[in-house]
């Protein structure tokens, strides 16, 4: 016999009683202290914000087009998106053990390496727009 699992009551967490603009304005501030930890916590986050804090503004030298432009500068954002969840992971395994275990660690290795395809995705990005760039200049 399947076990029916009981819908949880609304009341037990504030958010999840709120409705419409209360619930998107609690959201954004939760949001928002994310991304205050993660500069504040994340080496590697803070890298990728410098990062993107300097390639957005110069997609709108390298790109040509609006779709280029939004393709370089979506390129940076991707890459934060992937390492804010990678950071997500990684503390959410040390809040369980820090203790070696093989599916720790191969959960923040599928993390590391969700960084890693995201990196190489960005670069890949850049670099054939900043040759086509340079090619079209000849």
């Amino acid at each position: 016999m399947i076990e029916k699992i009981p819908k949880p009551d609304p009341r037990e967490h504030p958010q999840k009683s709120r409705r419409g603009l209360s619930r998107l304005w609690h959201a954004t501030l939760y949001s928002i202290d994310g991304l205050k930890a993660a500069v504040r916590e994340c080496s590697a986050f803070r890298m990728e914000l410098t990062l993107a804090a300097i390639g957005i503004p110069l997609s709108f030298v390298v790109g040509r087009s609006w779709a280029e432009v939004v393709i370089l500068a979506g390129s940076l954002v991707a890459l934060m998106v992937i390492e804010l969840l990678n950071s997500g992971i990684e503390d959410a395994i040390d809040r369980i053990s820090y203790e070696l275990h093989p599916l720790a660690k191969r959960a923040k290795d599928f993390g590391s390496a969700a960084v890693f395809l995201g990196s190489v995705f960005c670069g890949t990005v850049w670099l054939s727009m900043v040759a086509i760039r340079l090619h079209a200049q000849l």
